[in-house]
């Protein structure tokens, strides 16, 4: 291609300065109309062009393609009913038509697929950092433009589009339809803690686009508690209650009844995690008689800020009647009946330490102890020489719920207490310090008293004299009930040849007893580890077999499980979904959050042509709903408007990059002085005559 071109043999301002005095030399002299200033003018112009040395380029130039960048959108929303279908159609339309276009070539980006990197996972339809990846190689002068095939449900639309590096046109094909019907369920206030026992408050909403909805039944699952059903109005804000059943995490989920013309029922369902917090622990410890044992239940219990004690010693037996008046053996009446009969259900755990029948609490009371255990209440049964004893606490009500039964004798002497077999597996017994490991002996002090007993039933978890249980565990009813077969403990606490475990110990038996969920001896617990979930089973028998996983839509699968130690068993499984996982083996059941348990892209399914258009007006273009068919496609200049009615255009660009070039001088230095020369002669020459 052939161009002019200057190349000045001086600065442009020396030869603007020079053409400027010569301009008003030769104005004086026309104005004084003297001779030969017409070739003095055209001397001087001569000169003025030789300074500017004009030269012709001719370029050898070779045309480069322009790139057009398609974008699909392969997010969860674009699976829904046809508009995968409509996706790939519009794409090999689009794909056929650029064919048929010259100099002109397509990048392909698929993007919104479900993935996770290693610092989050993704939530929501993030395109454009793909976008951006994806087309940093191509020149501005290059690009044609962009057409994206979405649902228009993105949810990393720039509000600066240079942010990006975008340049328009910028186009969008709309998959799904106007008119799609849709309700949803919002979680408009949740509360992230709850104390057990009492009510949270929940506020929620149920959007709804159809007029003629009516009232719809809302599914509320707190766990592996009861189901409830509440009835929601459409587009109403409802406040619903829900009682937290036990400590730590509580996954609660809300189901919204579906509508068989929905789009989709996956954003009818709201999940939560609620951490259940106890306010109070309340505490009663009955102390037969004084022992040095009894300040290191009373010191532990007491140094628990959250722990509510009521603590009391009978000191002084019916039997040992006097003269001594009643008000002066205490400053208030024994409150035995409000604590037996009308408040005693509001206590956590009862402790009877080396208690024996003395005839303080009628067997009627003790009964009220036993129905309190079957019915969801803990009992801890610290032992001395008295349950051996003609006077045992095995002799009331209450030894139906005990799991042993004394033989009446009572080993003295120093014992080493051992973890057994099945203590090794039990989450109280389980990794205690100093226990030991395989045939190693525990590095714990001696105690020198053991109250044998015949077991019943639970699990023994520590032995004593002779393998025999010392330490017993087992549920009775909704219950839980524990013997500690010895009163030597407080030799620990004091440290006697090397001490004990006596306050982690203790703390792990008061709330396996109070159930602490992570003390449970048979559960089943799944975490989050990057993109993988790791199951884990705690059983008191070695149990290998595979635990069934269904994802947060509904497909399932199992997982391969490989015994460990302290009666674990693990597994792990990729989360590809986000939600909530549950995973049950036949006998537990749980459920574990990935990610955000109300994913911002199943928040609102609906197609919309409302959130791309702020870009599309300022990088211009246009959105076209594949519902009304597909839009023309047409070459434009880049100054040129991109969109019209029912047809997009697609930038020419007319790139090209310069493989050749030559340059040809207009004027040869030779000639042009010649001509210069010659010029200024003819006008000395004419103001000569």
């Amino acid at each position: 291609m052939m161009s002019l071109q200057f190349v000045p043999l001086l600065s442009w301002w020396v030869i603007i300065g020079l053409g400027f005095c010569s301009s008003i030399l030769l104005a004086y002299s026309f104005f004084k109309k003297a001779r030969g200033s017409s070739w003095r003018a055209a001397g001087i112009g001569v000169l003025i062009v030789i300074l500017i040395n004009p030269v012709a380029v001719d370029e050898d130039r070779e045309a480069r393609n322009d790139v057009l960048t398609i974008l699909i959108d392969e997010s969860t929303s674009q699976t829904l009913k046809d508009r995968k279908a409509q996706a790939a159609a519009a794409f090999k339309y689009l794909k056929n038509r650029m064919q048929d276009m010259r100099n002109l070539e397509t990048r392909i980006v698929r993007a919104g697929a479900v993935r996770t990197s290693k610092s989050k996972r993704v939530d929501g339809t993030e395109i454009f950092d793909a976008l951006t990846k994806a087309t940093s190689d191509i020149p501005l002068s290059r690009r044609a433009g962009t057409i994206l095939i979405t649902d228009g449900q993105v949810h990393d639309i720039p509000e600066n589009a240079s942010s990006f590096g975008l340049k328009g046109p910028f186009h969008v094909l709309l998959t799904g339809n106007r008119q799609e019907f849709d309700r949803r369920l919002v979680i408009k206030r949740a509360p992230k803690f709850g104390i057990v026992g009492k009510e949270i408050e929940i506020s929620l909403r149920m959007e709804d686009n159809t007029p003629s909805s009516g009232p719809t039944p809302l599914e509320i699952l707190n766990g592996d508690q009861k189901k409830q059903t509440v009835i929601v109005r459409p587009n109403q804000t409802k406040i619903i209650k829900i009682k937290l059943t036990r400590g730590g995490g509580n996954i609660i989920q809300l189901n919204l009844k579906s509508d068989p013309s929905e789009l989709t029922k996956i954003n009818n369902r709201a999940v939560l995690s609620v951490n259940g917090v106890r306010e109070r622990l309340r505490v009663l410890l009955v102390s037969g008689e004084p022992h040095p044992g009894e300040r290191t239940w009373r010191n532990l219990l007491k140094a628990d800020p959250s722990v509510d004690l009521v603590h009391f010693t009978i000191l002084r037996p019916p039997e040992k009647q006097d003269m001594t008046p009643l008000r002066e053996l205490s400053l208030i009446a024994f409150p035995v009946r409000e604590l037996f009969e009308e408040k005693l259900k509001e206590f956590d755990l009862i402790i009877f330490d080396r208690y024996k029948r003395r005839g303080v609490l009628p067997s009627v009371y003790i009964d009220n102890i036993r129905k309190y255990v079957e019915n969801g209440g803990a009992v801890l049964e610290a032992s001395g020489p008295e349950f051996a004893g003609m006077e045992t606490l095995f002799a009331t009500p209450l030894g139906k719920i005990l799991p042993g039964e004394p033989t009446g004798r009572v080993f003295s002497g120093p014992i080493r207490a051992k973890i057994t077999e099945t203590g090794e597996r039990h989450p109280i017994t389980r990794n205690l310090p100093g226990a030991g490991l395989g045939e190693e002996s525990p590095r714990w002090g001696k105690w020198f008293r053991h109250i044998e007993v015949k077991q019943r039933s639970g699990h023994a978890l520590m032995s004593g004299f002779n393998g025999k249980p010392l330490l017993i565990v087992n549920r009775v009813g909704k219950g839980r009930v524990a013997q500690l077969l010895s009163d030597h403990i407080w030799l620990w606490a004091r440290g006697y040849d090397g001490g004990g475990p006596h306050a982690e110990l203790l703390r792990r038996i008061s709330h396996w007893l109070m159930k602490e969920p992570e003390l449970d001896e048979n559960k089943l617990r799944a975490e989050t580890l990057g993109n993988q979930l790791a199951i884990t089973r705690q059983s008191l028998q070695p149990n290998t077999s595979r635990v069934r996983v269904l994802t947060p839509s509904g497909k399932s699968f199992f997982a391969k499980m490989k015994e460990g130690l302290g009666g674990t068993a693990r597994g792990f499984v990729d989360t590809p979904e986000t939600g909530v996982y549950r995973i049950e083996d036949g006998q537990n059941t749980t459920l574990a959050p990935v990610g955000n348990l109300n994913p911002l892209e199943l928040s609102d399914m609906k197609a919309t042509d409302k959130k791309f258009s702020p870009l599309i007006n300022k990088l211009g273009g246009g959105i076209f709903w594949l519902e009304d068919g597909y839009p023309s496609i047409r070459r434009v200049k880049p100054d040129r408007r991109a969109a019209g009615n029912n047809w997009l255009g697609v930038s020419d660009n007319r790139s090209y990059v310069v493989r050749d070039l030559r340059e040809t001088t207009l004027l040869p230095g030779l000639l042009a002085l010649l001509l210069a020369v010659g010029a200024l002669l003819v006008a000395w020459q004419r103001e000569s005559r």
